[in-house]
């Protein structure tokens, strides 16, 4: 599994829009399947502050792909981390209960 984070960017071209901060994440599990099953746990959790934080999550040839958006940066950086703290339990799992299985 390989784990690739941008870097936070700000929106100076447009500073009226509500979204100024954003990041992308993006999980390579090189299995379609594990990539579903973590989609498939971690999707149904939605933003504690949907006024305040957007996510979009999508997944491509094994590659689990996160977009954040947020009106301020401590806002991004809570869902970032909590959603990263979620992200590995549930890759850990696979990774402890998948061994020997092939996906």
């Amino acid at each position: 599994m390989e784990a690739v984070a941008s870097d936070v960017k700000t929106n100076s071209q447009n500073l009226i829009s509500q979204w100024e901060f954003s990041c992308d994440f993006e999980v390579d599990y090189e299995s379609e399947e594990n990539a579903r099953i973590v989609y498939s746990a971690l999707v149904v959790d939605k933003e504690l502050q949907p006024d305040k934080v957007k996510r979009h999550m999508s997944i491509s040839n094994g590659k689990l792909s996160v977009h954040f958006e947020a009106v301020e940066a401590r806002f991004l950086r809570a869902s970032f981390s909590a959603f990263v703290d979620v992200l590995t339990l549930a890759t850990k799992t696979i990774e402890e209960f998948a061994q020997g299985i092939i996906l």
